[in-house]
């Protein structure tokens, strides 16, 4: 698709077996000038990919689209350019649905130190960002349950939940990637992240850079991935 000049591409591909509604799992590939964008978002990339070599070697019992999106970033985010919104309109053009959403977000660095949003300081979340942070909105409360039970059973990885109310709109930084093009069209989605700026002070900066990142915390979230998966199909 073409966008300020250029053309652009949502990068697309399938794995599972099965005809019933699928399960979507999505990372942007785009990231700002000036930083190599390790974390922002080259993790999760790795992460989808890593993931879709374990699917294509043991397909999962239920259809998987893989999702490889452009231009979340600003000043694409938000607009009817933003890839994931693309993908969002075609796939409802097309009568399809997803059973559910699971979008990666910045998810390779760990650090001693955790930051929160006001409003969550108070709420007993842990001061160490070793965790993996499963995001979702009211209307994904089963699917959020189900990815966190998933993610769980990936030994040595710790996961946190939050539920927001109004699609996240009272708590905006938690609307900051592509799972909000889902809840905006009504479908269960989550965002599996580090936390990204309340964790990771390179966010946006040349810092930003793949010497930052905790390999071992990914390979821990791939593990998780697909034991999430096989709870979704109802394996665990």
């Amino acid at each position: 698709m073409p966008h300020a000049g250029a053309t652009v591409a949502n990068l697309v591909a399938a794995a599972g077996t099965g005809d019933d509604d699928p399960v979507v799992v999505g990372a942007h590939y785009d990231t700002v000038p000036g930083t190599e964008g390790a974390d922002d978002n080259a993790s999760a990339v790795c992460v989808l990919l890593e993931l879709a070599r374990r699917l294509a070697a043991q397909p999962p019992p239920l259809p998987v689209q893989l999702a490889a999106f452009t231009l979340e970033e600003a000043p694409a985010f938000g607009t009817r350019a933003q890839g994931s919104r693309v993908f969002v309109e075609r796939m409802r053009g097309a009568g399809a649905r997803p059973r559910g959403a699971l979008v990666l977000e910045m998810v390779g660095f760990t650090a001693a130190g955790q930051g929160y949003p006001g409003p969550l300081r108070l709420a007993g979340y842990p001061g160490t960002g070793d965790f993996i942070g499963v995001v979702g909105n009211r209307r994904s409360r089963a699917l959020t349950r189900t990815i966190a039970a998933g993610l769980r059973r990936a030994p040595g990885l710790p996961v946190e939940t939050l539920t927001v109310p109004l699609d996240g709109r009272v708590l905006p930084d938690t609307r900051l990637s592509d799972h909000s093009s889902f809840w905006d069209a009504g479908w269960p989605a989550v965002t599996i992240t580090d936390t990204a700026f309340f964790r990771n002070p390179h966010y946006h900066l040349p810092s930003d850079r793949y010497e930052t990142l905790d390999f071992t915390f990914m390979a821990r979230v791939v593990d998780g991935l697909v034991h999430a998966l096989d709870a979704i199909a109802g394996r665990h």
